[in-house]
């Protein structure tokens, strides 16, 4: 299976989910990635959960995170969810050369949705001189996270160790789709199949969304979950998640949506293509991941 683009459809829709690249989160950059992910995990449970995924914290040393973009093709639009992360780092910036061996142009794209603010989600908002990378689109973010990073809230509220880059990216991102973008303050239809869904707490405005056509869902939790283990363990939340509390809530909603509805699920951070199922087990969820050949 191609680690770069992977089609499936959701009823009568195509989608496709491309790779931006990865990046590996390792000191001293990033605390060590028991720490990074599961910033308030007990001891012994930790090491447990993290022996059933043939891990140990001691010796885990780096977390390799795929970074996957969505296109949807509903006929009548063609959405891009997510822009990755642009020039953070020499792995990252792979969307545009893979959407062009998909056929796919910047100008074809007509609907950029942004789930949240982060460097490695908006970073290919714009081209190499500052301009948006998709100049026919409309871009769509929820309100209160744009009015998080680009009305001083972020400046006076994030902890200073992550504020430099965020900034940076979030101040050369975001400001030039002004003039494009759709900001929503309620869970709606974004263009028909795609509907907004609230998911705060991994940042202020965080957002998923639910993708439906024919009686089939797809739901984008995007940073809800980092990992499986979250699944696993709901409670636990990585050192990134500005809002712990809320993320924890937030989870459960939406973990207990997608296993209510047997609804295939996208998750931005873990092994390509992303996809999986999320199964009810005990007081959590596991993940299922989708059966790819090729």
């Amino acid at each position: 299976m191609s680690t770069e683009t992977f089609r499936f459809e959701i009823g009568k829709l195509e989608l496709r989910a491309v790779s931006d690249g990865m990046l590996t989160y390792a000191p001293p950059t990033f605390p060590p990635p028991a720490t990074l992910l599961f910033a308030n995990a007990p001891t012994e449970p930790l090491e447990e959960a993290l022996v059933e995924h043939n891990l140990e914290s001691e010796k885990w040393l780096e977390w390799t995170s795929p970074y996957i973009c969505l296109v949807v093709n509903t006929g009548d639009h063609l959405v891009l969810v997510d822009t990755g992360a642009g020039g953070l780092a020499p792995t990252t910036g792979r969307l545009l050369p893979n959407l062009k061996a998909e056929g796919i142009a910047p100008v074809d794209i007509d609907t950029v949705i942004l789930t949240h603010g982060h460097p490695d989600h908006i970073g290919g908002n714009t081209d190499a001189e500052g301009k948006p990378a998709f100049p026919n689109a409309r871009y769509v973010m929820w309100k209160d996270e744009w009015d998080f990073w680009t009305s001083g809230q972020a400046e006076q509220r994030l902890d200073e160790h992550v504020r430099e880059v965020l900034l940076k990216f979030a101040h050369e991102n975001l400001p030039p789709i002004q003039g494009q973008v759709d900001l929503c303050d309620r869970e709606t239809e974004i263009v028909p199949c795609i509907r907004a869904v609230a998911a705060p707490g991994h940042t202020p405005g965080h957002m998923a969304l639910e993708i439906s056509s024919e009686g089939k869902q797809l739901l984008c939790i995007s940073d809800v979950a980092l990992h499986p283990i979250h699944l696993e363990q709901p409670e636990w939340y990585a050192v990134v998640d500005f809002a712990p509390e809320q993320v924890v809530a937030t989870r459960r909603r939406l973990l207990s949506m997608a296993a209510a509805q047997k609804a295939l699920a996208l998750a931005f951070h873990f092994p390509f293509p992303g996809l999986g199922r999320v199964l009810q087990k005990g007081e959590g969820w596991q993940w299922q991941p989708m059966e790819t050949t090729g």
